[in-house]
């Protein structure tokens, strides 16, 4: 079940309350020869995606629109199909308002929304095949009551890079409402606006680029139900965009998602998916990106020559990457990244010596704190697995320093990770990195 935003974003506007919704359902009913005993718990298991029963839809309508004063469909309450709040045939009008209310619902911390588990199964592959397949959005232009102008979406670019910067420095935690923020009250207007087709595509774009950083920031968050529909949301838009490759840096975040979810198939299909839609639009550094990422599920499958395979086309891929000629989405790969990625599925492999040359060929290379964090995290395994505690020690010492300062749920389960690794190794020489971490563990998000 996927929360139910549409009812919420109506209820919270009615300024009706759960318990006074079922109250009024039930007063409804019995107007029509019916007894029901609905209280506020009913009202939010709707919220959380369950449908009600029978003519309950027509009733909420009903209680609603007459608060309202305003008629109200069972798509504008978020019921339209039984069984499902999701309907591959949304129109893009009709996404726009779902998008917005659950942009509404995360600004507002709706338990609902925020603490909703992420879906697996066909659910999660749907909106990655509606991207890759037909129909496309012939039209995207709308009529509303403000004109959209380029400066309008300059100033969306502009953000995005802006929230982009500070979760790299503060982390998504402190990132995120932040971005939600903006978007409620920046870009939900501009949506809703008015635009030509060719206006309307770029805004598109630039606001699928700031409900990817919002995913982002929700999955740093552990928040990953909330950032599996911002990624999912983000892909809409893309596809309404025209722009393959934006689509192709959505589900690359899609599939470093399922990682993290030990969803490994999953990954690898969501990549191909990716580098086989993005075609000619697909950049060398998200191709680079994508194939790493698909040699560590390959690794974790077991698959050792899908995973040396996938290895080397990441490597081609990085080796054709050319400083400012990618777009701003694809920044994070950075010199090193793909390194990284490489020593996590060597080490996945078995390859101690492989995963220490690449993890110490990152750690070499320039990055932003929020990357030297991850690479110095991972060369502390490698040498612990090699019996450096030493060695190890030093490393970790000098990955919490980096961390220090920022908000991020997985930061901290890196940084948990290798205190786990140094407390196993028994030596006093990791002594003072474990203290260190169990420090900057104990500082509250």
């Amino acid at each position: 079940m996927e929360p139910n935003t549409l009812l919420d974003s109506v209820l919270d506007e009615a300024g009706v309350s759960h318990a006074g919704l079922a109250a009024h359902v039930n007063e409804a009913g019995r107007a029509r020869g019916m007894k029901l005993r609905y209280e506020h718990t009913a009202v939010a298991r709707w919220l959380k995606g369950q449908r009600p029963r029978g003519q309950v839809p027509d009733l909420i309508c009903e209680v609603l629109g007459e608060r309202l004063h305003r008629a109200l469909t069972l798509d504008d309450i978020g019921l339209g199909t039984p069984g499902s709040v999701r309907t591959p045939a949304t129109s893009l009008s009709g996404f726009v308002e779902r998008a917005t209310a659950l942009w509404r619902s995360d600004e507002q911390q709706r338990p609902h929304v925020v603490e909703a588990p992420a879906v697996t199964g066909t659910p999660a592959v749907i909106p990655v095949w509606e991207w890759e397949n037909p129909p496309e959005d012939s039209d995207v232009s709308r009529r509303g009551l403000t004109r959209v102008s380029m400066t309008d979406i300059e100033t969306l670019r502009a953000a995005r890079a802006h929230y982009e910067q500070m979760y790299r420095k503060a982390g998504g935690v402190a990132t995120r409402t932040r971005v939600v923020g903006f978007l409620n009250s920046e870009a939900a207007p501009l949506l809703r606006g008015a635009y030509a087709d060719d206006t309307g595509r770029q805004l598109h774009r630039t606001t699928g680029g700031l409900v990817a950083i919002a995913g982002i920031c929700a999955y740093d968050s552990n928040a990953h139900g909330l950032a599996q529909r911002y990624f999912h949301q983000a892909l809409r838009l893309a596809k309404a965009s025209g722009d393959r490759g934006l689509g192709a840096y959505v589900i690359a975040l899609l599939v470093n998602q399922s990682l993290f979810m030990k969803e490994y198939r999953q990954a690898v299909a969501f990549a191909e998916s990716a580098l086989r839609a993005a075609g000619s639009q697909i950049t060398p550094a998200l191709a680079a990106d994508l194939y790493a990422m698909q040699a560590k599920a390959y690794a974790r499958l077991g698959d050792g020559a899908g995973a040396l395979s996938c290895i080397r086309r990441a490597e081609t891929a990085a080796d054709r990457i050319r400083p400012g000629q990618e777009p701003d989405e694809t920044g994070y790969v950075q010199p090193g990244l793909v390194n990284v990625q490489v020593a996590e599925a060597l080490l996945s492999l078995g390859d101690l010596g492989g995963a220490r040359e690449h993890a110490t060929a990152a750690v070499g290379t320039p990055a932003h704190d929020r990357g030297r964090v991850h690479r110095l995290a991972m060369l502390t395994h490698i040498e612990l697995r090699q019996g450096e505690a030493d060695r190890a020690g030093a490393t970790a010492v000098e990955m919490t320093e980096r961390a220090r300062g920022m908000e991020s749920q997985r930061l901290r389960d890196r940084l948990r990770a290798v205190r786990e690794h140094l407390a196993a190794s028994g030596s006093a020489a990791t002594a003072e990195a474990a203290e260190l971490i169990d420090g900057a563990l104990r500082v509250p998000l």
